[in-house]
């Protein structure tokens, strides 16, 4: 039987890991808060994609992080190349969502945005609450109020 059937049916709550879940719920939390301003706003990447992003990045932290056995031994290899290629990978998805036209560049907000959710889910999934928390709501401070601040600032300045 397999490991995790047999400890749902012993009820072994340790071994069905929750600690492991919890991370990833609070990726999807978190990723989720991003992308409902996103959203808000009508852009490209919006909640389902800041949600999977984060998901995605935390479940790969996860995943490095249980190689290391229980005496703190690393395998062969270096398992933190997992999470530095997370950053190259949502790399690529950040630049899919620049768009230039008429002399214009747009997206790079949610670029960034995509780029950071992901570094919050390898927060949430190495088990950096604070951190990633923290990084959530200074976030939101600068995309919500920023933006006011910013089209505030824009209608006040005197035309040519």
């Amino acid at each position: 039987m397999l490991p995790a059937l047999a400890a749902l049916a012993a009820l072994d709550l340790e071994a069905l890991r929750l600690d492991v879940l919890g991370r990833l719920v609070l990726a999807v939390i978190l990723g989720g808060a991003i992308g409902l301003e996103r959203e808000q706003q009508g852009k490209e990447a919006g909640l389902r994609t800041h949600i999977l992003i984060c998901l995605g990045a935390a479940l790969f932290t996860v995943i490095s992080v249980e190689m290391i056995d229980p005496a703190g031994n690393w395998p062969p290899g270096d398992v933190s190349r997992i999470a530095a290629n997370v950053v190259t990978g949502v790399g690529f998805i950040g630049a899919g969502v620049i768009l230039q036209s008429r002399g214009r560049v747009r997206g790079l907000t949610t670029a960034a945005t995509i780029w950071t959710v992901a570094a919050l889910g390898v927060a949430a999934g190495a088990a950096q609450y604070v951190a990633a928390v923290g990084a959530t709501v200074l976030m939101l401070v600068v995309l919500i109020p920023l933006r006011w601040w910013e089209r505030r600032s824009e209608a006040s300045e005197p035309e040519d």
